[in-house]
This record gives C-alpha cells, structure tokens and sequence, in this order.
C-alpha cells in the first residue's frame, strides 16, 4: 500500500505543479443498477461553478463495453478532464482513467480495482458483520436488486418516494460487467480523489476506506450518507471533485 500511496504522492505532486484555469472538464460515470440521471444535483452544482460536465450512460452490460462510452465522453471533451465514478463506476475510471486526456480521478463511495481485479473479486470476501446486498440471482446474465430492499440497503437516506422510484426503475447490471477485470489501474500514475459514504450499505465503509487508502487518494467522509450519496449530497460529492479539479 505505501508503494501505491508513494506512487499517487509523486502524481499529486506534478499535478500541482501543472494546476491551471483549463482543468474544467468533468466526466461522471455511474454504477450498476442506477442510470446517469442520479448525478443531476452534482451536474447543477459543477455547472454553476462554470465546469463542463458529461454524463456516460453505461450500458452496463459489461466492462469493456461501459469503458467504450466513457472514452466517448473523455473524447469529445475540450481539454482535460477529471474523471469521476460512483460504486462500480469505480472499476471504469480505473480503466478508462488511463486516457491521456484524463488528469485525475474522482471516487465516490466506489470500487477501486487493481490488476487483474474485478467488483467480483473485491466483494468475494466480505468481512464478517457486513451487510449483503439484496442482490436477486441472475436473469439472462443480468442482476438486479430485490426492490422491497433497495431503500434501505442503496438509499436510506433519500426521501421513500424517490428511493421508491429508483428501486422500480433499475437498469439490470451484466455479470460480464461484474466479472470484468481492470488491466491497467489509472490510478497507479494518475492523482486520485475519494469521498466515503459513512453509512453505506452497498459497500462497507471500512472496504472504501482500505480501497481509498490502497490507491493513496486523498479522502474525505461523508457522514451519515448512504450508497447514494451522489445524490443525497450533491454539494459534498461536487466539493470533492471541485478538490480533484484544483490538484
């Protein structure tokens, strides 16, 4: 882990050094089980601040194929970019986030794989006591949440009405996305950001924290959040990318 920490001070280092008005761009990259819309709070507060922001619509079928719409984004951008994922967004900004044009990479409550690591490898051992996901078994290759759980486990702390929505809305999540496996971590030569959900119940905040910890990102904590923190605290989550943006 100190090697890793070592590695990220030295990128944070040059990316201060490099810090200037054009790093304006954001690319927001939602998880499973949710589509782009979550991040409009996020998207209002980094656009009123003058950012340019994109919103990737995963498909969510799989890895490879969710890196393709986000290199879309990063492409059609004017300049460099701060990259951001929310939960298994993580795992693709960690492979998209190798993009030249990508100059650091924001974490929100999210997976932060390694090497030849997947969301299915990360969660493969949860530590005992942790909360399990109301995760439903796979239909046609595809996962989904069980709805009458979906609140208190992803959205505790959103109004019932709109944890309700999201639960009857969700986008089905591939197990080909689950299973795919980062080859090169971005954030082994790129500066990384992370904001941990203190109450969440989709990935335990001691994984984040030793995630966060293990790509040597710079953390803050979001108390009281939930795994839907992006959208029960856009300020907070738009603070830590405005953080990234700065170097």
């Amino acid at each position: 882990m100190n090697t890793n920490a070592d590695t990220n001070a030295n990128a944070n280092a040059s990316a201060d050094t490099n810090t200037n008005p054009q790093l304006s761009n954001v690319v927001l990259v939602h998880g499973g089980f949710v589509d782009g819309s979550g991040w409009q709070g996020v998207y209002d507060a980094l656009t009123a601040d003058g950012f340019t922001v994109a919103v990737v619509q995963n498909p969510t079928f799989s890895l490879a194929g969710d890196v393709a719409a986000t290199l879309q984004a990063i492409e059609a951008m004017p300049g460099p970019v701060v990259l951001v994922g929310h939960s298994y967004g993580g795992a693709v900004i960690t492979e998209a986030g190798t993009h030249e044009k990508v100059a650091a990479l924001a974490y929100i409550a999210a997976f932060a794989p390694d090497k030849d690591e997947s969301v299915a490898t990360l969660i493969a051992n949860p530590a005992p006591g942790a909360p399990v996901p109301p995760i439903l078994p796979p239909v046609d290759g595809f996962l989904t949440l069980d709805p009458a759980q979906f609140a208190d486990s992803f959205a505790a702390d959103l109004p019932p009405a709109q944890a309700r929505f999201m639960a009857d809305s969700q986008v089905p999540w591939g197990l080909e996305a689950l299973n795919g496996a980062v080859t090169e971590p971005a954030w082994r030569g790129k500066p990384a950001w992370y904001l941990v959900a203190a109450d969440d119940r989709m990935i335990p905040p001691p994984a984040q924290r030793a995630m966060a910890e293990r790509i040597g990102a710079t953390t803050v904590e979001a108390p009281g959040a939930s795994h839907s923190v992006y959208v029960s605290q856009p300020a907070a989550t738009a603070d830590l990318i405005k953080q990234a943006a700065r170097g």
